[in-house]
């Protein structure tokens, strides 16, 4: 048999809800602009509260009516001792209605309204409508409350709620006072929970709410949910445990154990230590979740915002993440939370998703260090010098850096500080590199500038001297100016030699083969008409056709025609260019 102590019992959200601006956590730059114009008496005829589910803003509406109504306002507070207080803080006041914009959302619902609003409040100075959700109403439902939206009787005021400002009509947020609801602090739900845990004389760890708070993301009555959940579920004292255990989510020493593992490349030991948290009870998504919440704890440690609140471990843990952080690298981290996002959107989809979380630990498990393979790329790309390390050798460490012009070879299989060497020794190092050599310069004058230019040509790579090909001519306008024109009907080569990088190698090339700073500058010829060769057309050969009667009498002809059991249709001859042997000449 229920008692009726269970029967009416009441939710801590519902229990625990604000009553006045002060408990509102987290939104105070609301509650004080509501307080001033309350006392300044510019209060709106119309509002817009919005922001995520649970920071507050049905709650601040409420207390907005209260300020409003209460005949014991005392400086924008409302007492919350009279009839009126208690009649709208349970809901139940005739001059304060609520409506849910979900269910009543169609211009019958509104039109209804209209008719209302021009009736006195029966008890209170103003009747106030607080509809929530209010996004979720239809188009027409709109247009029916404009003209009573912009021009409502003095006594009546409109507060809007809504999660999804987004689809609200423009028309609607002109003429109301936006205000925007923040996420609530994990700091500032922990708090909270703390003196609700005392009001209710349960005894909970701090790890314990600190796993709430982190849980409910912002959400304050999410938070309040879950916190009763864990009273109901717990004992006398509840731990982390139990949290975890209610959940369905992993530790964080477990969270910090695969990572780890990860890290060294130990994938079957990462494999087994999931699979020992999921038969204890740890759920695939929640898991995931946690994980994808780790990495981005990585990622903000290894960019060195260490004040940022962490989202999938305690403060306690930041010397395991800053020790793994530096191990792994950012770069790293960055493409181990992009497999591992990737991962989350295709288990949506498909019901594999164990499968699918295996592998990406794996891949993650087979990344390399992506920090030094970049270091060691750009360096190659410099031409510094690389230390080679050889098996069963010390690593050899070029004597010079190499030429600017050294050809580069991609670099594959990198791991840490180390270069897999090739099976032959590479001459770059080793020896001097024949194409290295320096260029033998041409003097940059008018007697020398079509040598000059033939041999830039050629220096030139072929995705550049393919559009040098089509110019007409080049001067030296200037001491260190080279012009080069192009005619009118190739300006498409005289756009692609302007961009900077073809323009940058070009003008380095010039320079090199000049002995000193060549400026390159390009022209278009209006009066030059280069004159591009038309396809020939081949001729098609005169064919001689002759009447089918002509071959009535011609017996070999006929005779095909009584085998085949056809007819001629058409006759052409045959002329062959072949001299038959009797023609020649017998002594030629």
């Amino acid at each position: 048999m229920v008692s009726e102590s269970t029967t009416q019992y009441t939710v801590l959200a519902r229990r625990f809800r604000p009553q006045s601006f002060e408990d509102v956590v987290g939104q105070g730059h609301v509650g004080q602009a509501i307080r001033n114009a309350i006392r300044s008496g510019r209060v709106a005829h119309a509002y817009l509260f919005t922001g995520a589910r649970g920071v507050g803003k049905t709650s601040t509406a409420r207390i907005f009516a209260k300020a409003l109504n209460c005949p014991n306002l005392k400086d924008g507070v409302p007492c919350n001792d009279c009839e009126i207080c208690a009649s709208i803080g349970e809901g139940k006041d005739v001059d304060v209605l609520e409506i849910d914009g979900a269910s009543n959302r169609g211009i019958d619902d509104i039109r209804q309204l209209r008719a209302n609003v021009n009736v006195r409040s029966m008890r209170s100075p103003y009747k106030v409508y607080i509809i929530d959700e209010v996004h979720m109403l239809t188009k027409e439902a709109f247009n029916a409350l404009l003209k009573t939206l912009e021009e409502p009787p003095a006594n009546v005021k409109f507060v809007f709620c809504t999660t999804e400002p987004n689809k609200v009509p423009d028309t609607i947020l002109s003429r109301c006072q936006r205000f925007d609801f923040g996420t609530i602090a994990q700091s500032s739900i922990a708090e909270r929970l703390k003196q609700i845990a005392a009001a209710e004389k349960r005894e909970v760890d701090d790890e314990a709410i600190e796993l709430v708070a982190r849980r409910a993301a912002g959400s304050m009555r999410d938070s309040q949910s879950l916190f009763d959940q864990l009273l109901a579920f717990g004992g006398d004292r509840i731990t982390s445990g139990d949290v975890h255990q209610l959940l369905g989510t992993a530790s964080d020493d477990r969270l910090i154990e695969v990572v780890e593992l990860m890290i060294a490349r130990n994938s079957s030991a990462a494999l087994k230590s999931i699979d020992e948290a999921l038969l204890r009870g740890v759920q695939l998504g929640s898991f995931s979740d946690q994980l994808l919440a780790y990495f981005r704890d990585l990622l903000i440690t290894a960019a060195g915002a260490e004040t940022v609140p962490l989202s999938a471990v305690s403060d306690s843990s930041r010397e395991s993440l800053k020790r793994q952080a530096e191990q792994w690298g950012i770069q790293t981290i960055s493409s181990a939370m992009q497999i591992l996002a990737e991962t989350k959107s295709k288990m949506q989809r498909v019901n594999y998703g164990r499968a699918l979380v295996e592998l990406a630990i794996v891949r993650i498990s087979l990344l390399e260090d992506l920090s030094q393979i970049s270091n060691l790329a750009q360096a190659v790309a410099s031409g510094q010098a690389i230390a080679v390390a050889t098996p069963g050798s010390a690593p050899v460490q070029a004597s010079a850096s190499l030429p600017a012009s050294t050809p580069k070879r991609p670099v594959a299989q990198v791991k840490k500080n180390e270069v897999t060497p090739s099976k032959e020794p590479s001459p770059a190092i080793s020896a001097e590199n024949p194409a290295a050599s320096p260029v033998q310069t041409i003097e940059f004058t008018e007697s020398t500038l079509e040598e000059f230019w033939t041999q830039l040509k050629s220096m030139t790579p072929d995705t550049l001297s393919v559009h040098l090909k089509n110019t007409v001519r080049q001067a030296i306008s200037g001491p260190n100016l080279l012009e080069i024109v192009f005619p009118k009907s190739y300006l498409f080569s005289k756009s692609y030699c302007e961009r900077p990088v073809p323009l940058k190698q070009l003008e380095e090339l010039a320079t090199q083969l000049a002995g000193k700073t060549i400026e390159c500058r390009f022209e278009v010829d209006e009066t030059t008409q280069v004159k591009v060769p038309k396809p020939s057309v081949p001729v098609a050969p005169v064919v001689e056709r002759r009447s089918p009667s002509s071959v009535d009498k011609d017996d070999f002809v006929q005779e095909a025609v009584a085998i085949f059991g056809g007819q001629v249709v058409e006759v052409r001859p045959v002329y062959s260019n072949i001299k038959s042997t009797e023609d020649e000449d017998p002594e030629g």
